[in-house]
């Protein structure tokens, strides 16, 4: 729980927060794609520093 502080509405943190949420959503489902080549770049650089 947030503290009240004079002067913000209720409505309108609500609307901010799912925003935020909705944006955070996006930019998660748009980095997916980039998991399994950074797993690959992982791998090669673990290979080339064991002889």
């Amino acid at each position: 729980m947030s503290a009240r502080v004079g002067g913000r509405n209720r409505a309108i943190t609500w609307v901010v927060g799912i925003l935020c949420a909705g944006i955070v959503g996006c930019l998660l489902w748009l980095s997916m794609p980039a998991g399994p080549g950074f797993v690959v770049v992982l791998e090669r650089l673990l290979d080339s520093t064991i002889p």
